[in-house]
């Protein structure tokens, strides 16, 4: 295997993962910094064994680390499976700045040849 691919599976892992609008939400609040379950659950109107669910699958997909102090098990966010779904788009964020660098030169064509045509009426 290439070594620029990455396992299939662990890719498909990561982006079922992050289907989940809520999943996301809870990575969204672990990227600002450890939080118990507790905190997590605090926005949603779920109880605490659905919000555990996901963070087990988050957990699985390597997304969030769990650690234990004292009573408190606070959640973290493992960014490493995010590097990866990164790496696998950036061909495709390529193609896209490149289409959009097109219609960039397109509109400033058109722009210049709105401004010829009005130096020409008012001439």
């Amino acid at each position: 295997m290439p070594t620029d691919q990455l396992p299939a599976d662990r890719l498909s892992i990561t982006f079922a993962a992050l289907a989940d609008p809520t999943r996301r939400a809870i990575l969204a609040r672990l990227s600002q910094g450890e939080a118990s379950v507790t905190e997590l659950a605090q926005p949603f109107e779920m109880s605490l064994p659905a919000i555990s669910k996901h963070l087990k699958v988050l957990e699985r997909a390597g997304l969030i680390t769990r650690s234990r102090e004292a009573q408190w098990r606070p959640c973290g966010l493992a960014a490493d499976p995010l590097k990866d779904v990164d790496h696998w788009l950036a061909p495709y964020r390529q193609f896209w700045e490149q289409r959009f660098d097109r219609l960039d030169d397109y509109l400033q064509e058109l722009q210049a040849e709105e401004t010829r045509n009005d130096r020409t009426l008012k001439a």
